[in-house]
């Protein structure tokens, strides 16, 4: 059997198809179907029940490829069809952008169910905690939405901070002043600003104050107004500083709070105060938690099966 799909343009069917045909391919093993182009017309060709899933799925696609800037990737399709997979009654995820990067065409945004939930809170609530393992995105997608916010003159400065724990060797002993001491704790959040905005304009940014990386003690005695706030590593994080850090926030700000329950490196014997904080907040209004799994892991595939090993033998103890 058949059926033809019409599209809108070339530039969507260059979208839809990916560099090489990579994204039909995919969509052809997945759905064990064949995929030809004819002019304006995409052919499906297969069983009734394939062809239909297929162009359930296509159709999905179809209204974010319709600009070269909007080009699908290959992790994208894959996370996507994850996601059509798992949700019978809402086949397919819209694709959201919350921002293009400079000098790339691939634009960043929730690539699954998990992270839209985290995306649509961060939008919503002025205080959001991300708890997941490493690999979802929970720092990446909140710094999208501060440099968005900022781009669209929601906030008039951003806040970077977390906590620079000793691991093993103590900072005293470490070469440098205070500030080069304390660089690689920080340097994460470097990685993630440079990837999306032109370094140009982050320098400057960050001589005038509009965007601020520091440990989270210097957070001590501070009103933040008008600020993105995002408190990354919260883990290590004590219940002292986790207090503190959370009546910091001023009047037309946001602050979101990123963190891996089970990563902790405090020193044996002192309580988590991410953990202590989720316990005592839960139930205040205006203040979102979300919880992601190693479902949501965006990176190489084997980490995700990393994730649900340990996952599972944790649970076995």
């Amino acid at each position: 059997m058949e059926k033809k799909l019409k599209l809108k343009s070339i530039s969507e069917a260059q979208g839809l198809f990916g560099p090489r045909d990579e994204n039909i391919k995919i969509i052809e093993n997945e759905f064990r179907v064949k995929l030809t182009l004819r002019g304006e017309y995409l052919k499906i060709a297969g069983s009734l029940n394939n062809i239909n899933r297929a162009a359930a799925f296509i159709e999905q696609l179809l209204g974010d490829t319709d600009s070269q800037e909007k080009r699908l990737s290959k992790l994208e399709i894959y996370y996507m069809l994850k996601n059509f997979k798992g949700d019978k009654e809402h086949p397919g995820s819209e694709v959201v952008h919350i921002l293009h990067r400079p000098s790339h065409a691939k634009a960043i945004g929730p690539k699954t169910k998990g992270q839209r939930e985290y995306f649509e809170a961060i939008k919503k609530y002025d205080i959001v905690f991300g708890i997941g393992p490493a690999g979802t995105g929970k720092t990446y997608l909140a710094m999208a939405c501060a440099v968005e916010a900022l781009k669209n003159q929601e906030v008039r400065r951003i806040i970077l901070t977390r906590p620079a724990i000793e691991a093993g060797e103590s900072l005293g002993y470490l070469p440098g002043d205070m500030y080069e001491k304390i660089s690689p704790y920080l340097r994460p959040l470097y990685d993630a600003l440079y990837d999306m905005m032109e370094a140009e304009r982050i320098e400057k940014y960050l001589e005038t104050g509009i965007i601020e990386v520091a440990p989270l003690a210097y957070m001590r005695g501070r009103t933040l107004n008008d600020a993105f706030i995002i408190l990354d590593e919260a883990q290590n994080a004590t219940h002292e500083q986790m207090k503190m850090f959370l009546t910091r926030l001023g009047f037309d700000s946001k602050a979101v709070i990123t963190g891996d329950i089970t990563q902790s490196d405090l020193p044996g014997g002192k309580p988590a105060g991410l953990l202590k904080a989720l316990q005592t907040i839960d139930n205040i209004k205006g203040i979102k938690i979300i919880y992601f799994s190693g479902q949501d892991v965006v990176r190489h595939e084997l980490v995700q099966k990393i994730i649900e090993a340990y996952e599972k033998a944790n649970h076995s103890r």
